[in-house]
Parts: C-alpha cells; sequence; structure tokens
C-alpha cells in the first residue's frame, strides 16, 4: 500500500528518535557519576550549558529539519505534476532554491535545538522535585540517589521519544504552512493517520477533524469542536488550545494543501470562525 504523499516520511523520524536516544544515554551516563540528587541535578543543569552537547543538539536538529525540508520539496514536485497549478509550483521552488525560505529553516532548526536543549534541564528538575518529596518522608539521600538511577533512563527515553514523536510532524507542518502560504495556497485538509477516520491511535478528535478543509490563519481547537465528557456530563478542559494537523504533542495527523480544488469531493466539511460546517464548491469559493 502506498504512503499518502503529504504524509511525514517515517525515515527520517527514525533517524531523528535513534539521533535523540542517543542523546539520552549520554544524559543518563553523565549523571550516573553523580553520588546523591543534588549532585544529579548539578550535573544535567552543567551539561544543559556545556558547548560539546549544544553544538551535538543543533548538528541533530539541523539534519532533521533540513531532511523534512528537501523531502517537502519532492512532495511539491509530484504533486505539481497532475494539477494546473504545476508551472506555478515549479517556479516557487526554482526560486526557493536560492535562498528564499532560508529564515523558515534557520528558525525551525533554533527553536528545536532549543528543545533538544532542555532535555537535561527538565530531567535535573524532576530528579530535584522527586528528591525533595522523598526528603519529606524521611528517606535518607543514597536510597534517594539509588532510587533516581533506578528510573532515571526510562524517563530520559520517554522524553526522548515524545520530542521525537512531536517535532518530525510539528516541523513538516511548518514547512508545509510556509511553501503553500508563499504559493498563495490559504487552505489544507486535515488528514489523519491511518485513512479517513485514522486508526486504533488517533484521538477521538483528530478522528473528527480528519477530512476538514482549514485555513492556515485560523487554526482550529479539536477538543473544542469535538469535545470529551466527563462522567458528571462536562467536557474536559482544553489544554492544547488552537492548533494545526500534526501541531500538538504525539500527532501523528498530517496537512494536505489544497492546491486544486477541482480534484476535491464536494460538498466538503469546512472550519471557519470555530466551527464546522458542509460547504457546496460555490460557497466555498466565495469564501477564498
Amino acid at each position: 500500500m502506498n504512503q499518502p504523499l503529504w504524509m511525514p516520511k517515517r525515515r527520517i523520524e527514525v533517524a531523528f528518535r535513534r539521533a535523540l536516544l542517543n542523546v539520552a544515554k549520554g544524559v543518563v551516563a553523565h549523571a550516573e557519576k553523580a553520588s546523591d540528587p543534588a549532585a544529579i541535578s548539578v550535573a544535567l543543569e552543567r551539561l544543559t550549558q556545556a558547548p560539546d552537547f549544544i553544538r551535538l543538539s543543533e548538528a541533530i536538529a539541523m539534519k532533521m529539519v533540513t531532511g523534512l525540508f528537501d523531502d517537502t520539496g519532492r512532495t511539491w514536485r509530484e504533486a505539481a505534476r497532475n494539477n494546473s497549478r504545476g508551472k506555478d509550483i515549479y517556479q516557487a521552488l526554482q526560486k526557493e532554491l536560492l535562498g528564499g525560505r532560508g529564515g523558515c529553516v534557520r528558525e525551525l532548526v533554533k527553536e528545536n535545538a532549543a528543545l533538544i536543549k532542555t532535555l537535561p534541564k527538565n530531567i535535573a528538575d524532576d530528579v530535584t522535585a522527586y528528591a525533595a518529596r522523598e526528603a519529606m518522608k524521611g528517606r535518607r539521600a543514597s536510597d534517594i540517589a539509588d532510587e533516581i538511577r533506578r528510573m532515571f533512563p526510562e524517563r530520559t527515553r520517554a522524553r526522548a521519544e515524545l520530542i521525537a514523536r512531536t517535532q518530525v510532524s510539528m516541523t513538516q507542518t511548518n514547512l508545509v504552512q510556509a511553501r503553500a502560504e508563499g504559493l498563495g495556497l490559504n487552505w489544507y485538509i486535515w488528514r489523519a493517520c491511518g485513512g479517513k477516520q485514522g486508526d486504533g491511535r488517533t484521538r477521538n478528535s483528530h478522528r473528527h477533524m480528519s477530512g476538514v478543509l482549514v485555513r492556515w490563519n485560523d487554526p482550529p481547537a479539536p477538543e473544542d469542536l469535538f469535545p470529551i465528557h466527563r462522567t458528571d456530563g462536562k467536557p474536559y478542559n482544553n489544554k492544547l488550545g488552537n492548533y494545526h494537523a500534526g501541531c500538538c504533542p504525539n500527532c501523528r495527523c498530517y496537512s494536505e494543501p489544497v492546491v486544486d480544488i477541482d480534484v476535491l469531493d464536494w460538498p466538503m466539511r469546512v472550519h471557519q470562525n470555530g466551527t464546522i460546517g458542509r460547504v457546496t464548491r460555490k460557497q466555498f469559493e466565495r469564501m477564498i
């Protein structure tokens, strides 16, 4: 089965995840040298500021972002083959090769490198909070340190994997948006990973969002549009706010830019100003 054209390529996420897990192993090894909880926290704080660690974080972020940049460029060229905007897309990609999207790439590298560099700092904060709670119970510092060392590798690994899963999808969406808006393409289709209704891992709100037309300057709030209710009938609070496909933690959804409305299956569901409604092609043409 062929992978949908606009879905992020799995190999890029796998490579990014592998690199981050290697970083996590280094963080664990660095902390294991410390003898007590306070020393563990200090060691991790120092690692965050170490020049070698900063350079490694930037190199990992650069490889992931530029890999997605090149890959989405190929996706745009593939999309250009079979629609009326093909010539416009090719011309825009040629201009891009001269540096038109450099600022976007640099900003994404900076954001992802900063996030990688927070890994030891966040773990240090966890260690400090855990040590304080256990000390209040009267436990000895050496016993707390031993327990931290046992739980530390798994927590570090889990945080690294969360960064890998989230940032590849988010970076892909940001790159697609930058190119789409540069071409004057202001809409995309929210796609869930695994088909029209997603798969067994797709969250409820994203299953309902799949197939909805979304304007780039009007991100939806899926948890408000399709809330999950508590046993008392009240909806859970939306802690994620408004965001585009692929731009929340652990999200595997992706954006498919609307290049040619002739190929869409009208009527379509459209998000606008916090609501979703079904519109005909003529109605949509008045909206754009």
